[in-house]
């Protein structure tokens, strides 16, 4: 067949370890074959992040406000143990909190369901979608270490050099402090689009954060997403037959375990981090879920929601098999590729986009896949794959399909 071809760049974010290894795969074996891809390639493995001082980082997001759409390879956010493996000038913050921050919006995450996987959590139905906000909080926070007694306090100076203190604690000893912060604007940006992809979707809308202990900063985001409701959105979500209600963070877990799923779980930065990788796990697996940060501008970030398989790359790097799955990751191209296409009024990419997401699910229920998905698999006999021959049999399956 004839590649597909490609009028506007995508942005591609090239990442780290085994998820780097699976990018290469990938595009090799089931992009290039059939599309005359065009990128705008930036390398954010943390060599190259190391040796532009980051910089690489935010021309990507960048790159991302100029094109509109990018797919992200999985990164490391580097701790203590990292600065010494890969000698770092610093302790880069998370890229990902980087991106997020300058590109704003919501992540959305969902599980990718396929027949013999099933979820842990047996009355789960439906997937279950989390949308998380995608700026500030514990990620873009100051912190500090406290050496010895000493006060400590909340200060913001305005415009004018008015001073408004809290204090924040009388240290009697050595301790630890952290400063974090958010936006009304992004706030905003967070719940419209939530609310509009409920719409769209058709889809419940669950918002939940902790305001009864957070009464000033976690109470804003709640009072925020119902005067936005009630003015811009009530009328609609009535007449679709959905609902909007807020709930504690910790009345939420209880009701998502509960649940049969198909609903939106909004949450702030954080909490959405944790709990969509505790969904994407008890889905399946962390290899099994979709990932698209929406920003309200019109820009679109496709990623794989898990790391960056530390454990396989070590291995691989000995020249030891090793079975590692890359369906999110491939999905992420799907996604962007999809995106690319709608915007750019190419059909044929979302076509074969729509091709490639079947062939996956399709290998899968056909008795081929990775390690983790064996382990839990119903169906009977499964075929275990390392990674190389699981890309390749997605990739026959593709060609039968197209």
């Amino acid at each position: 067949m004839e590649k597909i071809k490609m009028t506007t760049p995508l942005v591609e974010m090239d990442g780290d370890e085994m998820t780097r290894v699976l990018w290469k795969l990938i595009k090799d074996e089931l992009l290039l074959p059939f599309i005359d891809l065009n990128t705008e390639y930036y390398d954010l493995g943390l060599v190259h992040r190391n040796e532009t001082n980051d910089q690489v980082t935010i021309d990507s997001a960048e790159a991302t406000k100029k094109y509109g759409v990018a797919v992200k390879c999985a990164t490391i956010t580097p701790n203590a143990a990292r600065m010494t493996e890969y000698n770092l000038k610093e302790m880069y913050k998370s890229p990902n909190g980087t991106i997020r921050a300058i590109l704003d919006g919501t992540v959305f995450r969902a599980p990718i369901i396929v027949k013999g996987i099933e979820p842990y959590i047996k009355t789960w139905k439906k997937p279950i979608t989390i949308a998380r906000h995608a700026y500030g909080d514990v990620y873009k926070a100051s912190e500090m270490k406290v050496s010895g007694p000493g006060k400590a306090e909340l200060v913001f100076t305005d415009e004018n050099g008015n001073e408004t203190r809290e204090l924040i604690h009388n240290f009697k000893g050595a301790g630890i402090l952290q400063g974090m912060h958010n936006l009304e604007g992004s706030i905003e940006s967070f719940a419209r689009s939530c609310f509009n992809f409920a719409i769209d979707t058709k889809q419940d809308l669950w918002f939940a954060t902790k305001d009864t202990i957070s009464k000033k900063y976690d109470h804003t985001f709640k009072d925020i997403f119902q005067e936005i409701y009630d003015k811009e959105y009530a009328d609609k979500f009535n007449e679709l037959g959905i609902e909007y209600f807020y709930t504690l963070i910790d009345d939420a877990v209880a009701r998502v375990v509960r649940s049969e799923g198909g609903y939106i779980w909004a949450c702030k930065n954080y909490d959405g981090d944790v709990m969509s990788d505790m969904l994407a796990t008890a889905f399946g697996s962390l290899s099994m879920m979709t990932s698209v940060l929406v920003s309200p501008n019109g820009y679109y970030e496709y990623e794989a929601a898990h790391g960056t398989v530390q454990r396989h790359y070590y291995k691989h790097l000995k020249g030891e098999e090793t079975s590692t799955n890359p369906i999110a990751t491939i999905y992420a191209w799907t996604g962007a590729l999809r995106k690319r296409g709608e915007l750019d009024g190419i059909p044929e990419l979302g076509k074969f986009a729509d091709a490639l997401e079947r062939a996956c699910v399709k290998t899968i229920e056909d008795g081929k896949m990775t390690k983790d998905l064996a382990l839990i698999t119903t169906l009977d006999n499964p075929v275990t794959l390392n990674t190389q021959d699981f890309i390749k049999a997605v990739r026959e399956t593709l060609e039968g399909l197209l």
